[in-house]
């Protein structure tokens, strides 16, 4: 493993994980191999690349091109490709042959996702679907096997159906409006609540939804409150523009450029929910293997410098993670509590580790590993945070609150807490969190002690006014104007590609308040990003004495369960030293853009077309038919590639008649450079010209190409943003 960590510029740990997972692709058929975020999966899959270039794994996830996404399904499929490094966009009924074992790569973290995913394998009558996670860390492993535990037992989590979301009552009213001249509020909501989501609709949530339509310019409905009764606008432009560009409530993510400002130059993109939790001056986050600290952010670029000491730097993908339940995180919190208290009893390491082999899914050494930390925290006397005790410790200039309570709760502690100690000591306070632990960064203005009496505090309060305390904190955070921000699109009160600058987002805020889009985002708060009501439940049971606070004295040393949670916080597993950065791009990049799947056309007799791996292209590519060394590349699916090979060149429409330049562009450079041409075209948002300027100065693909062509994606990162 040390060895290979070598080749593929990773650390041991990874590439043990990418050995093992290859030993079972081998053995296996068709295996599909599902990561949490895309992030993960782009690491996974150029890591495969990189060890063998030829080796039939590919990659599948929302942000690839169609082709490439195709041409995985297809290779799969056809029986090309063993596996496919994929995310959530395979998790559905999808049809790409049969696949014989799903790997999960680190904890699913829920079990209808993992069932989900593992129910794509053994899809025949008579076969069984088979599936195993790899775990990274003890938490991960622990999770896991509480999560595996419960599919066993088909022991799901609840559907959580939105109540009453406004944002889709207003889309659906504006829809009959087209087809109705006139409704009456009685009707209105007599419909809706004939649906399970909204049956407990009242006739003052109509008229909420009602008046804003009335009062919104230009209106999307005239209503009279008197009659109760909605007619449709007289112009109604608005109204169609409005209902037709909403079909979807799937929100669209604003992506930010990340701009290195000693260099002025591209480093890469984070995403909406990033920045709106953590996107603030002084923020530190890793991003392509370095740390950055954010300077200042303007309208869509985030302005960063490089700094030296990576602690508390968090990893730049957490916006797409999948939350952990509650009830998992209590499990894993049981699972450490059971060998506390069978440690007391007497019994030896071998026995505890028995029993729980018997109630759980896997082999005694993996159980024996995860719980190293336990077993260590137990036998050097300290209290075990459990799914009834919350520890807290004083670490460096943390304090760290074990508290397993998954990541809704947790975040909605987290937040609670550092509006309470804010107010105390009259500045912001950094609050992380992972679904068993809380970090407070308190900079030595508290320490344990004064956290644990702010819970007592907390504890005493009544259940309203935690309600009031969390929903003032959360009115000010990123999460809550991101969520705004989507409730507004959807309600056509903002346009979709609006641009916002700090200041203008509090006066929207402020604007939208009292109004039925400023409730619906503080609702899908607290359902998707915060769960509020389990954090009252929570603190009941603290005030009942039914969750126990303890702090711990460590001398100043981390205990063995906080060094897990360090270690995922420093995310070390991601920091790559510059030395070697370069030959870690190179190599990535390289794998990358061998392995991206494009349409070759002959632009010369136009009766050839081929959907090709650009590794798989001779030096020297030539059209099959007529011989002619002008293949144009185009980065479309074939259906609408094929009207230029059908139609000849003649009576094009607007749009075949762009991809038919685009063509005929690319042919030239292909003619004339061979496959470099068509290696350096696969880039991302790369055009013709920017690919003639890397040929110029580099026309074979060597280490020096890969740069030139990384430098040429980064500048065409930069001009979408200007």
């Amino acid at each position: 493993d040390f060895r290979l960590a070598g080749q593929l510029y990773t650390h041991p740990e990874v590439a043990a994980r990418l050995r093992i997972i290859r030993d079972y692709i081998s053995r296996h058929k068709s295996v599909l191999l599902f990561t949490n975020t895309r992030a993960i999966s782009e690491v996974l899959a150029s890591r495969f690349k990189v060890w063998d270039i030829d080796y039939p794994v590919s990659i599948h996830h929302g942000s690839l091109a169609k082709p490439s996404r195709i041409a995985a399904e297809r290779g799969l499929k056809n029986g090309e490709l063993k596996g496919l490094v994929c995310t959530s966009s395979l998790e559905l009924g999808i049809d790409v042959g049969r696949i014989d074992l799903v790997i999960q790569y680190m904890s699913p973290r829920q079990v209808t996702r993992l069932i989900q995913r593992v129910g794509r394998s053994g899809h025949r009558i008579g076969l069984i679907a088979e599936g195993i996670i790899v775990a990274m860390d003890s938490d991960d492993t622990l999770e896991a096997l509480a999560i595996a535990r419960r599919a066993l037992k088909e022991d799901l989590e609840p559907v959580e159906i939105p109540p009453k979301p406004y944002d889709a009552l207003a889309h659906q009213i504006a829809g009959l409006l087209l087809k109705n001249r006139r409704l009456e509020f009685g009707e209105i909501l007599e419909m809706f609540k004939s649906a399970y989501p909204y049956e407990d609709l009242t006739i003052d949530d109509v008229e909420k939804i009602l008046s804003y339509m009335h009062q919104r310019f230009p209106r999307l409905a005239w209503v009279s409150f008197e009659d109760k009764v909605v007619l449709k606008p007289r112009r109604t432009k608005a109204l169609f523009e409005y209902y037709f560009e909403n079909l979807s409530m799937i929100p669209e993510e604003k992506q930010f450029l990340v701009v290195d400002e000693s260099s002025d130059s591209a480093i890469g993109v984070l995403d909406e929910a990033f920045m709106a939790e953590y996107g603030k001056p002084g923020t530190k986050f890793i991003i392509r293997g370095s740390p950055w600290r954010i300077l200042h952010i303007s309208e869509e670029k985030v302005h960063v410098k490089p700094v030296d000491d990576p602690t508390g730097a968090i990893p730049s993908w957490i916006g797409e993670e999948i939350p952990v339940p509650f009830e998992v995180a209590q499990e894993v919190g049981s699972i450490r509590g059971f060998v506390e208290e069978q440690t007391q009893k007497g019994l030896s390491r071998e026995r505890i580790i028995a029993k729980l082999s018997e109630r759980y899914p896997t082999d005694k050494d993996t159980i024996l590993r995860a719980l190293t930390e336990t077993l260590d925290h137990v036998a050097a006397g300290f209290p075990i945070p459990t799914d009834k005790r919350i520890v807290f410790e004083d670490w460096e200039e943390f304090v760290i609150i074990h508290a397993n309570f998954g990541s809704l709760t947790n975040r909605a502690l987290a937040q609670l807490l550092g509006q309470l100690l804010s107010e105390k000591i009259g500045y912001g306070v950094v609050v992380q969190h992972d679904p068993y632990r809380i970090f407070v960064q308190t900079m030595g203005a508290a320490n344990a002690n004064q956290i644990i009496m702010l819970f007592n505090e907390m504890r005493a309060m009544p259940d309203q006014v935690i309600r009031d305390t969390l929903t003032r904190a959360t009115v000010k955070t990123g999460l809550f104007k991101r969520r705004m921000i989507h409730v507004a699109r959807r309600f056509g009160a903002l346009k979709k590609w609006a641009d916002f600058s700090n200041v203008s987002l509090q006066r929207l805020i402020k604007s939208f308040e009292g109004t039925p889009i400023y409730e619906e985002a503080l609702k899908e708060v607290f359902t998707k990003d915060l769960d509020l009501e389990k954090l009252v439940y929570v603190l009941r049971k603290i005030r009942e004495n039914e969750i126990q606070l303890q702090k711990v004295e460590t001398g100043g040393n981390a205990t063995p369960i906080a060094r897990v949670g360090i270690e995922r916080i420093s995310m070390k597993t991601d920091l790559i030293p510059p030395e070697r950065m370069r030959a870690v791009l190179i190599e990535s990049a390289r794998a990358r853009l061998l392995n991206e799947t494009c349409n070759f056309l002959c632009t010369n007799c136009w009766s050839y077309m081929e959907m090709i791996r650009a590794k798989d292209l001779p030096d020297r590519p030539k059209c099959p038919r007529c011989g002619s060394s002008a293949l144009g590349l185009l980065k479309v699916e074939e259906e609408k590639a094929l009207p230029l090979i059908e139609k000849k060149g003649e009576k094009l429409t607007k749009t075949e008649d762009k991809l038919q330049r685009k063509a005929l562009q690319t042919a030239q450079l292909i003619a004339k450079y061979g496959k470099a041409a068509a290696v350096a075209l696969c880039a991302r948002k790369v055009q013709p010209s920017d690919v003639m300027d890397v040929l110029e100065e580099e026309p074979k693909p060597n280490d020096r190409f890969y740069e030139l062509v990384l430098e040429a994606e980064r500048q065409a990162l930069s001009k979408r943003f200007w």
